[in-house]
């Protein structure tokens, strides 16, 4: 996803939790650190994750552990132009087989599109969009 803003506004609005809890989790107990584990929480959907965040390599990578069973998630960072960056999200390392990988990877592109597409309208736009609040509404609601 093309995100118009600096690489280094995309690259911080994963790693400060102040930034992030406007377009993906609602709580983290931590900004995101190398060698460092943070806790992550939906509380609209009273669920948690643990992260673990394997490197940082500034305005160009961050790489992370979570899920169970573990898998990798690499956030890839390219600098367009002096207010143009491009991001790439590659969740990888599954363990699931057959028609259980197909649905695993189903869910993480669709979530990870979701993720993107609040970012873009958050710092593109200065608007909250609730995407992942509203994906999975109560019933009833």
């Amino acid at each position: 996803m093309m995100i118009r803003k600096p690489v280094s506004t995309v690259f911080n609005a994963f790693i400060d939790p102040t930034i992030t809890t406007k377009f993906w989790f609602s709580k983290s107990d931590g900004k995101l650190t190398q060698g460092k584990t943070v806790t992550w929480e939906w509380e609209m959907y009273n669920i948690s994750t643990k992260v673990f965040i394997k490197a940082i390599i500034p305005n160009q990578l961050i790489s992370m552990e979570w899920g169970n069973p573990t898998t990798t998630v690499d956030y890839e960072f390219t600098k367009l132009g002096a207010n143009t960056t491009y991001v790439i999200i590659k969740n990888y390392g599954f363990q699931q087989k057959g028609a259980d990988l197909i649905e695993a990877i189903k869910d993480n592109t669709g979530g990870f599109t979701t993720v993107l597409d609040g970012l873009k309208a958050y710092l593109e736009h200065n608007i909250v969009l609730n995407l992942i609040a509203d994906k999975y509404p109560a019933k009833g609601n």
